[in-house]
């Protein structure tokens, strides 16, 4: 997976660690601009383009900057920065890097479309707040406006006072209308993202056109892939499993490392988790609430003090990724850290920072019952290790090794095998007590980052870069079972419902489709959107199916619900 800090003279940036907005004045002869520290603006859009790299150092930062020619220049390593062009904090305060330079060469920004996965879709109608919908492209103003501009950053401050607010104070309930979306009302016209097309100068088909056309998506390995689509199943779509339900922005997914998308996890169809900036939030699908149950913006103290629990304080920490089951939520970090936290008691019940390795971004939690129904946690780091957690005494159990960083692992529902995935071809299941390889998944063509199992246990999903999912037959590994492609992008996240009979896959940004495992999968639904997915989630009962958006407007939960046979009559009645 890609670092944190990866740099080189043709490589790729990524996402940065959180650092405080500062200002920095750059020599008045490098393009007389200023640079700004954002964390919430995502450097991974430079993944496909050169970066040479110099040595001087302004304010301890990496300064990028962009002369009028387009090219980039980085200085220093350790955290990022960004020189935009003045006139364009206005019309894109938080946008993808893609936006400066189609501006640069003159062309309309709006309609750029970004090279790599973690696409300009992301900040796409920044400007299109409903509220203002007019802006001045020459409207100068000062990087501190960004500082409060959030409604999250209000309530940290009064969360650190009182973790168990409801996050309901920053929204009336004419906000809550003004935002948020119903099915009624999505049948009356209005877009389930609430975004105001009628009011745009071009249509949503015109934009879906465009966006299809000139998305790109990110690859870390080059192979061909002209005979890809040969393999591929030919799937039925235009079926409809789940119809739109509601979308609120009350609560907003948001994502730090653009290949990581488990960032939303349903316990019922009433209660989701998900990741808002440093804090995971529960949405109550029923009351129409959110509250956050776990903020780590400030330092983290364990409260089970026990003798031999490796336990650790803490400080302010990134989430990477998170898994809930049941009452139990685990949250991964930028720099190794491991959370646990017992959603019915107050406080942390166990952090610790899982390895001091310079690379030691945590990518995927698993929470799993062993065969001896003892639950444990597995946590896959790009260190290459994969470990194991004891659920009670949050012991470290098992650590296996592997000849490159795991970017994602998922256990069998018998708790006998792993699959696991990184940054290699190919995919792995290993025995799950000892972490022995004993079947090597030969197909894909680019690194994996998502899987998951049928209630079954004998089919795995994976989920690759080369833009396709693969089915495979535990009892057959010699070749794929299925292979099943996206729209436009890598297969991000996969979760099969309960009772297996469907199963979702998200891309990086704008598509979800479902798939009807009762007919081979040669039957399915597209769900249609605009953002980056931050991750999918069923709920346990398979009545809800909801998806995380992450954009600065238009950032959500939608959530859809199983379609019945008698649901016509329902509603008629």
């Amino acid at each position: 997976m890609v670092g944190p800090r990866d740099c080189s003279g043709s490589g790729t940036l990524t996402t940065p660690t959180s650092y405080k907005r500062k200002r920095c004045t750059l020599n008045p002869s490098t393009n007389q601009t200023r640079a700004i520290n954002d964390p919430v603006f995502s450097l991974t859009s430079l993944a496909n383009f050169n970066v040479s790299e110099a040595k001087s150092e302004v304010s301890g930062t990496r300064q990028l900057r962009v002369p009028r020619g387009g090219n980039w220049v980085c200085q220093g390593c350790e955290t990022h920065a960004v020189s935009l062009p003045r006139g364009l904090r206005r019309l894109y305060p938080v946008g993808s890097i893609s936006f400066w330079i189609h501006w640069w060469q003159g062309r309309d920004p709006l309609m750029a479309v970004g090279p790599t996965d973690f696409s300009p879709n992301s900040r796409l109608m920044a400007q299109f707040q409903n509220d203002e919908l007019e802006y001045v492209v020459d409207d100068y103003f000062d990087v501190a406006e960004f500082e409060d501009n959030d409604a999250f950053a209000e309530y940290q401050l009064r969360g650190s006072q009182d973790a168990g607010s409801d996050f309901e104070d920053d929204f009336d309930e004419q906000s809550k209308v003004k935002t948020d979306t119903s099915a009624m009302e999505a049948r009356n016209g209005k877009d389930i993202q609430g975004i105001p097309w009628e009011r745009l100068n071009f249509t949503r088909d015109k934009y879906r056109e465009t966006r299809l056309k000139q998305y790109k998506n990110y690859e870390s390995l080059s192979r061909p892939r002209q005979d890809l689509e040969k393999e591929c199943l030919r799937v039925e779509m235009g079926k409809t499993f789940y119809d739109f339900h509601y979308n609120t922005r009350i609560v907003k997914s948001t994502i730090v490392h653009f290949q990581l998308r488990n960032l939303l996890w349903a316990t019922s169809k009433h209660d989701v988790y998900l990741m808002q900036n440093f804090s995971v939030m529960h949405w109550s699908s029923l009351l129409r609430r959110g509250k956050e149950v776990l903020n780590v913006s400030r330092p983290i103290v364990p409260t089970e003090k026990r003798p031999g629990l490796l336990s650790q304080p803490l400080s302010r920490v990134q989430i990477s990724t998170m898994a809930v089951k049941e009452n139990l939520l685990v949250v991964g970090g930028f720099q190794g850290e491991l959370i646990c936290k017992h959603i019915n008691q107050p406080g942390v019940a166990f952090c610790s920072k899982v390895t001091a390795d310079d690379n030691a971004i945590t990518n995927a939690v698993d929470i799993f019952q062993s065969p001896t129904g003892s639950m444990r946690v597995m946590a896959a780091n790009n260190d290459a290790q994969v470990r194991v957690f004891d659920v009670q005494n949050f012991a470290c159990l098992n650590q296996f090794s592997f000849d490159w960083s795991v970017n994602n692992t998922s256990v069998s529902p018998d708790g006998k095998l792993v699959a696991v995935l990184g940054d290699s071809a190919d995919c792995l299941i290993a025995d799950a007590q000892s972490g022995k390889a004993i079947g090597n998944l030969k197909g894909h063509l680019d690194y994996s980052f998502s899987s998951a199992w049928h209630p079954n246990g004998q089919i795995l999903a994976t989920g690759n870069q080369d833009t396709t999912c693969r089915l495979w037959d535990i009892r057959n590994l010699s070749e794929s079972l299925t292979v099943l492609k996206g729209r436009m992008g890598a297969i991000r996240a996969i979760k099969f419902s309960s009772d297996g009979r469907f199963m979702a896959m998200a891309e990086p940004a704008d598509f979800v489709h479902i798939m009807d495992t009762q007919s081979g999968c040669i039957k399915g639904q597209e769900i249609d959107l605009f953002g980056e997915i931050a991750g999918i989630s069923f709920s346990p009962d398979t009545e809800a199916l909801f998806v995380g958006i992450a954009d600065r407007t238009y950032g959500s939960v939608l959530e859809f619900n199983k379609r019945h046979h008698n649901q016509y009559l329902e509603a008629v009645f």
